[in-house]
């Protein structure tokens, strides 16, 4: 049987393809919204019932993919990135207000004005298509691109005069003039290239340093890159200290170490949230923001990566 790649409670941008391709044929999950469940698994049992060679089990295995997109299949990094965008809770277009002191927050893993991700996408976008900036944000373009040019410290207070609420909710426009901008795919293209430069490539690196080189040990590298901006040295140093004293005789015996490592030196306000994510990519499967994830459905397994 082909391994699994896609079941029940995956959500994300390569199941929406999945949907649409379903639906194309003829399937209907009820809807293409990005969320595996059970309507989406009895369209996936029906495609299955339909061609023959295929298992019925409701599960997109590699098969079963390859049939109803063609290869290859996802990569590493794409389901690495849909996965890491669940824990984050955020889509191509979502934008959140300064809840944490990152100023705005938003894109498919949260970008931030705080990190100079904001500004870099929005100026990329600007000076090759500035007509896509201009209608998404109306008559706020000027104001925001002047904005974006100022100080950082002006940025952030910026950032908190639109937020409202307990929450630190964006206000209206600028949620919306967000939403819009980033459903332009070339918008979505230059998220996903940014998300590539910046945390994926620096994460394979860091996988390499720590001994990592399974799936769930490139997406562990990964979340730690998104999250917590890597591993940082003190966390790298205690790493060292536990390995000394309890040699780690898997890889999932060294993720776990990693893991609680990276959450022990994250900020006390967020490292139990940290700590339950990190833990949920080691081990394969937990519970993060009150959702249960089995990683198995994602795609991600003990495989080594090479094996891509």
């Amino acid at each position: 049987m082909a391994r699994v790649l896609f079941a029940k409670g995956v959500k994300g941008d390569i199941v929406r393809k999945l949907q649409q391709r379903l639906t194309d044929l003829g399937f209907d999950p009820i809807g293409v919204d990005g969320d595996y469940g059970d309507n989406t698994r009895n369209a996936v049992i029906a495609f299955q019932q339909a061609n023959s060679g295929l298992d019925v089990t409701g599960e997109v295995d590699v098969t079963t993919y390859e049939r109803l997109l063609g290869p290859p299949i996802p990569s590493v990094e794409e389901r690495s990135l849909q996965l890491t965008a669940a824990f984050e809770g955020h889509s191509f277009t979502l934008a959140e207000g300064n809840f944490d002191g990152a100023g705005i927050t938003w894109g498919i893993i949260g970008f931030t004005l705080a990190h100079g991700e904001i500004q870099k996408i929005i100026q990329e976008i600007n000076d090759r298509s500035p007509s896509l900036v201009r209608e998404a944000f109306l008559d706020k373009t000027d104001q925001l691109l002047d904005v974006l040019k100022s100080p950082l410290s002006e940025q952030l207070a910026f950032a908190s005069s639109i937020s409202v609420g307990s929450n630190n909710r964006l206000a209206e426009p600028w949620r919306s003039s967000f939403r819009r901008l980033g459903e332009n795919e070339e918008v979505q293209a230059v998220q996903i290239r940014l998300a590539d430069e910046d945390f994926f490539q620096p994460a394979l690196r860091t996988a390499s340093k720590l001994g990592l080189a399974t799936e769930l040990g490139i997406a562990l590298a990964f979340d730690c890159h998104v999250q917590d901006g890597g591993v940082k040295e003190s966390a790298r140093q205690q790493i060292s200290q536990e390995l000394a004293a309890h040699p780690a005789s898997t890889e999932r015996e060294l993720r776990v170490i990693i893991a609680n490592a990276v959450a022990d030196h994250a900020r006390p306000r967020f490292r139990e949230d940290v700590r339950s994510r990190k833990l949920t990519v080691a081990t394969g499967s937990g519970t993060v923001h009150g959702a249960s994830f089995v990683l198995r459905s994602w795609g991600l397994a003990e495989f080594p990566i090479e094996d891509e």
